[in-house]
């Protein structure tokens, strides 16, 4: 139960820190710099579905594979939130076209640097909360 917490806020982490890099990729003009249409504004339910979306892909921590650095952690568990937005969220949901190439012929390339700030950033999550929670029991 210990891991499916520390994994589920660790991807909540990712997902904040994610949704803050879209927010302000688009406030400063780096999607509009390469011709990619986000720029969302920072709202409750814009926030919290994507935090909690996060979380939800922070279980892919428990995957056996996913056990080396935090760099390389984070960037493969990257792959499947990336895939699923560009393949599913952009075509089915959002009707944006495959890869979302509506909003940009850029939009790949920036969907998949986020999603490796989210991977990134919860696989540094995991690392310190676990490294924590080891201190922790040892006294």
């Amino acid at each position: 139960m210990n891991a499916l917490s520390t994994y589920f806020a660790a991807g909540c982490f990712g997902g904040l820190i994610n949704s803050l890099f879209v927010w302000l990729a688009g406030k400063y003009g780096l999607t509009a710099f390469l011709g990619v249409d986000i720029a969302p504004e920072i709202t409750a339910p814009w926030l919290y579905q994507r935090i909690i979306w996060g979380g939800l892909w922070g279980f892919l921590f428990l995957l056996p594979f996913l056990k080396d650095s935090v760099a390389r952690r984070g960037l493969v568990a990257s792959i499947g939130p990336s895939l699923v937005m560009l393949l599913l969220i952009f075509p089915n949901q959002m009707g944006q076209g495959y890869g979302g190439l509506d909003l940009g012929y850029m939009t790949p390339l920036f969907v998949c640097i986020a999603n490796a700030v989210w991977g990134v950033a919860a696989a540094l999550w995991a690392r310190l909360s676990v490294e924590q929670s080891r201190h922790i029991s040892v006294l």
